[in-house]
């Protein structure tokens, strides 16, 4: 037993262990530094000494070194504070933190001010001793541990960043609909029930609905909301903008859903960061470093479903308060003249109800006509040229089928190289104006404002289209490898070959505007265009004649091909 003090001390004990800052490093460090081993450790330290008397324990498990945010420290303070403790014992500096000016704080300014003793076990530091106050060993040793959280906290970064680069998912929480795979907890996979979900709120989107009525659906079928969805799987997150016991879904809930690119296979990471490891704040990311990588997971939508989605989002289709859905041509019915959406009226007339089109900006201010339309009229333009539309598409893609026999590919190449040739040629030709208003400037034919401005001008087009002729490489590249489908765009043909009806969703799928002039000149402009132009110049390279019938039906004439 060692010898009575005179003054009797109070202790807490101060224990920490980070998941985090890699105080875990390996087996054999995760045993040296676990909870117990640090306790015990001091404890065994204690037992012979006769003016200390331990009084509490504090722990921190799973709290970094690198800030003093911790719960049980925070205590100990408290303790300090009001007189209960005026010793505090640790098994060694890097426990008690990581951080040096806030660690230096505490251990050379606070705590000698407050009269608390403090012994750091395996760093031999007992504020009470001579050798204990060495002003040079204590803050040499906590910058020690602060440059060593600052490295540990580089290292993290730099493989969360391999990872996200390698298509691994790094977050702690899946998104709705996903879960992380059993075998590689790295991957996402689809989670049946709520996959579901989310394959329903876009179909509900795309026939019409609005966020809103999608939420409403949603609760009045009692479906879970992510949050308590997750709850009820055992993963518990806590939600600051909680205002219910049970939160349910909300429009913002379900625009977040119909924005989310995850739902096609794309992994978006890294959007999120903090400025260093001492600082904690969230702060956002330019766009510019997030990592994209496609295709990494199995998708729950479509790509052509989720683009579509996001031009809805886009165009203003609110719904009047006494319906659910959008009316069919919302949207996409806009003014010939101002292009400003056509809006839908009803008049009452004779004790009955007649619904038209009208210019938004004529309702709003007058200055542009009323371009009114009876509602039913236009749909049934709308709905007579889409079927002939459909036809004729179809009609390109049975000749396409047939000239499937010859060297097709070769044709594909053929077209993307008179692209990429007419933009080659593009490129030498704003080349060539910029180095002859060289000579106008020298002539003084132009002055330096023009020239800055024309310069300028010829840069930015030459850029444009040597960015074109990167994407047209890239084009040729992936169809001579066998990468690319052709024909997918047929595909969203032929599901409306036999439309009986005009429904939101083949219009939001074929059609990319409807231009109302007036009553007698409407005209519409489809999805997939220049797909359909770029089929029938490889008919015509094929040897097949194009020609268009009064009806509207493009009518082929198979050539042999020899």
């Amino acid at each position: 037993m060692g010898k009575t003090a005179d003054r009797i001390y109070h202790a807490a004990i101060y224990v920490r262990l980070s998941k985090e800052d890699g105080d875990v490093a390996s087996a054999a460090k995760a045993e040296s530094n676990s909870i117990s081993n640090q306790k015990n450790l001091i404890r065994d330290f204690l037992k012979d000494k006769d003016d200390i008397i331990v009084v509490s324990e504090r722990v921190d498990d799973g709290y970094s070194g690198s800030n003093f945010e911790r719960p049980g420290f925070k205590m100990m303070l408290e303790d300090i504070r009001r007189g209960k403790v005026d010793c505090v014992v640790v098994k060694d500096l890097s426990r008690f933190g990581r951080e040096y000016i806030d660690s230096g704080k505490y251990i050379e300014r606070l705590f000698p001010a407050l009269g608390v003793r403090f012994i750091a076990v395996n760093d031999h530091i007992d504020s009470k001793e001579e050798s204990g106050r060495d002003d040079i060993v204590v803050p040499f040793k906590n910058l020690m541990n602060d440059a060593y959280c600052r490295d540990i906290s580089i290292k993290i970064r730099s493989h969360l960043e391999v990872k996200r680069k390698n298509g691994e998912y790094t977050g702690a929480f899946t998104p709705y609909g996903y879960k992380k795979d059993e075998n590689n907890r790295n991957r996402l996979v689809p989670d049946l029930y709520a996959a579901g979900v989310v394959k329903d709120i876009f179909r509900m989107k795309l026939n019409g609905m609005s966020q809103a009525a999608i939420a409403e659906h949603l609760n009045g079928k009692s479906i879970l909301s992510p949050m308590e969805y997750k709850h009820s799987l055992g993963i518990h997150i806590q939600d600051h903008f909680k205002t219910h016991e049970q939160a349910g879904w909300s429009s913002v809930s379900v625009r977040r859903i119909l924005e989310n690119e995850v739902y096609v296979g794309t992994l978006v990471q890294g959007r999120h960061s903090t400025p260093n490891h001492k600082i904690k704040k969230i702060v956002d990311k330019p766009e510019e470093e997030w990592i994209r990588i496609e295709d990494s997971h199995e998708p729950i939508v479509s790509k052509r479903e989720f683009a579509i989605v996001q031009r809805l989002l886009g165009m203003d289709t609110r719904t009047s308060p006494n319906e659910e859905e959008v009316y069919v041509l919302s949207g996409l019915a806009v003014c010939g003249d101002c292009g400003a959406p056509m809006i839908k009226r009803n008049v009452p007339a004779g004790g009955k109800v007649y619904s038209y089109y009208i210019c938004s900006k004529n309702a709003a201010t007058k200055e542009c006509g009323t371009h009114r339309i009876p509602k039913e009229k236009l749909e049934n333009i709308v709905f007579e040229v889409l079927k002939v539309h459909i036809a004729n598409v179809l009609d390109a893609g049975r000749i396409l089928e047939y000239i499937d026999t010859v060297p097709f590919q070769e044709l594909e190449i053929k077209e993307l190289e008179r692209q990429k040739e007419a933009k080659e040629k593009e490129i030498g030709r704003c080349r060539e104006l910029r180095d002859m208003l060289y000579e106008d400037l020298k002539d003084g034919i132009v002055s330096k404002e023009d020239y800055a401005e024309l310069y300028e001008g010829y840069n930015s087009r030459r850029k444009k289209a040597e960015e074109a002729v990167r994407k047209l490489k890239h084009e040729i590249h992936k169809v001579m490898e066998a990468e690319t489908d052709k024909y997918e765009w047929l595909r969203y043909f032929k599901e409306y070959q036999n439309i009986s009806e005009l429904s939101r969703m083949a219009v939001v799928e074929l059609i990319d505007r409807v231009k109302v002039f007036d009553k007698n000149h409407v005209e519409i402009d489809f999805n997939f265009e220049d797909c359909f132009q770029s089929a029938l110049r490889q008919i015509q390279s094929a040897g097949c004649t194009v020609c268009t019938e009064e009806s509207g039906r493009i009518n082929i004439q198979e050539r042999e091909v020899v």
